[in-house]
């Protein structure tokens, strides 16, 4: 016993959180593959609606403004209800058609060479030492782009990694860090602030009609915030994951099916700056079409960045046509595309990659779909702030239990928008009678809505990740992407949680309109 605690004292902090996430990773690749996961998770809730059904909750459901009900998902409506969209549930997941269709574009521009060559020049002017930070805040910046990152970044970090010669799950754990888990910090406004903001104003109109929130009331605090949050990414990559993993899971160069990176030749360099000038007339033309007023690519109130824009509904066809094209023009430069049967077979390798995840997302549009119908997910969230107001604790330690409590309901309800509807109406109304701006709610639910995003396999683009790294490591699962994401998890939810509370303390803006009080 004293010999084993000697150890664990001589190992310190680092060895014994290896161990621990060691422990983690066999647990969790103890379960089965995601897509049985769902499955069985899908069973579970059915069972669990039928359990509750007949019980009767206080719970407030504020959507309808009427006690929440959980369905019976087991009964026999509801079973025929399943069998019907059973087909429509798996075609209308978000998720599949925009991965799917990115990916079409993507293949096209990897297997012709243009995304190898790129890489290649993209390294020459990056220095190795800030190859880590340079990911993580790319990968911040993507949300811009909805959910570029998880399609582009990713995947694209892992190869970069690969390439120089460090390990490719550290760059995909970075990127993954950076597009999920700093999903709420951005330097560029995006759809996201007018989505959120338009909750936080009807929930404050709960008990203020007159109040009116600013799209862009957490802007400062959302750009200030990438910069500890890549200072915190780049260090735990560096210093801790990375150590781990090339003691923990060495990558196999040989068996690795990815494109040599030789030296560019003069032919690859005129293909590249070709394609390069093709991609940029096309977005340059592109977006000359968003400039008047009147551009078919705004809404309705002539906005580019609201989610109902066409322009930001058009971000996946963007992606694939802006990387389809100059990988065509790249690949019929370069020889490695002589006629379109080539483009098809560089598209059906993409998707034969994609194989698996097709399957996972399956049953994972299942099981979303029944733990929306069921109400499980609203109950545990009204619940769960509704326990927070009774505890009656101090501002700084209410708005910390906010965070926790946010961040722990996003295991079970992964849209940020479903999940602030639910909560919103309890928790804003709440902390503006502790005095708390809704402007400040809003800013500490981005915080716990971002921490826990990359730890919970209910995630829609969690399984994604998992298939990401299991082109360089074989025997990746599930517990092994949560070994490896937890301590980027954690490390967020209390730097960035300091973050605000030190950005609370000094007084600084935390966006446009912005306060931190609330008078009565």
């Amino acid at each position: 016993m004293k010999a084993d605690k000697q150890a664990l004292a001589e190992e310190g902090p680092q060895g014994m959180l290896g161990k621990a996430l060691d422990g983690i990773e066999r647990v969790g690749n103890k379960l089965p593959d995601p897509a049985m996961l769902f499955l069985i998770l899908m069973f579970a809730v059915w069972g669990l609606s039928a359990l509750l059904s007949g019980v009767s909750f206080d719970a407030i459901d504020p959507r309808t403004d009427s006690p929440i009900v959980v369905n019976n998902l087991l009964s026999a409506e509801a079973l025929t209800h399943f069998l019907t969209s059973m087909v429509t549930t798996f075609t209308a997941f978000a998720p599949l058609g925009v991965v799917l269709v990115a990916m079409l574009g993507v293949g096209v521009a990897e297997h012709s060479g243009f995304i190898n060559t790129a890489l290649k020049q993209m390294l020459k002017v990056t220095p190795a030492k800030l190859l880590t930070p340079a990911v993580v805040l790319v990968g911040i910046i993507s949300h811009t782009a909805t959910d570029a990152g998880y399609v582009v970044v990713i995947p694209l970090a892992g190869v970069i990694f690969f390439t120089v010669g460090r390990h490719p799950l550290a760059g995909i754990a970075a990127a993954f860090a950076g597009v999920s888990g700093g999903f709420c910090a951005n330097f560029i406004p995006s759809g996201i602030d007018p989505l959120l903001q338009s909750f936080t104003q009807s929930a404050a109109q709960i008990v203020d009609p007159s109040i009116s929130v600013n799209p862009l009331n957490n802007w400062f605090f959302a750009a200030s915030s990438c910069i500890p949050i890549t200072l915190l990414i780049w260090w735990l990559t560096d210093k801790v994951l990375e150590p781990r993993l090339n003691r923990t899971h060495k990558v196999n160069r040989d068996e690795v099916d990815l494109p040599a990176m030789d030296e560019v030749t003069p032919t690859e360099m005129k293909a590249f700056r070709s394609a390069s000038l093709v991609m940029l007339i096309a977005i340059v033309g592109f977006f000359s079409l968003t400039f008047p007023e009147n551009s078919t690519l705004r809404d309705s109130n002539g906005s580019l960045t609201s989610f109902s824009a066409p322009l930001m509904q058009s971000i996946v066809p963007l992606i694939f046509i802006f990387f389809m094209l100059p990988g065509l023009v790249y690949g019929y430069i370069t020889g490695s595309f002589k006629n379109s049967s080539d483009v098809v077979q560089a598209m059906s390798k993409s998707m034969s990659g994609m194989s698996h995840y097709i399957v996972m997302a399956f049953f994972c549009a299942q099981f979303v779909a029944a733990f929306s119908a069921s109400n499980l997910g609203a109950l545990i969230a009204v619940e769960g702030a509704s326990g927070l107001k009774a505890l009656n604790l101090p501002a700084e330690v209410t708005v910390v239990g906010m965070i926790i409590l946010v961040g722990f309901v996003n295991l079970f309800v992964g849209s940020s928008s479903a999940k602030w509807a639910l909560i919103g109406p309890v928790l804003v109304p709440m902390l503006m009678q502790l005095n708390i701006s809704p402007d400040l709610s809003q800013a500490a639910y981005r915080v716990g809505d971002s921490s826990s995003n990359i730890i919970t396999p209910l995630m829609p683009y969690f399984p994604l990740v998992v298939v990401y790294c299991q082109r360089y490591v074989k025997n990746i699962g599930i517990g092994t992407l949560i070994s490896m994401m937890l301590p980027f998890s954690l490390a967020l939810m209390a730097i960035w949680s300091a973050w605000l509370l030190l950005y609370w303390s000094i007084g600084l803006p935390l966006g446009l309109g912005s306060s931190y009080s609330y008078g009565l």
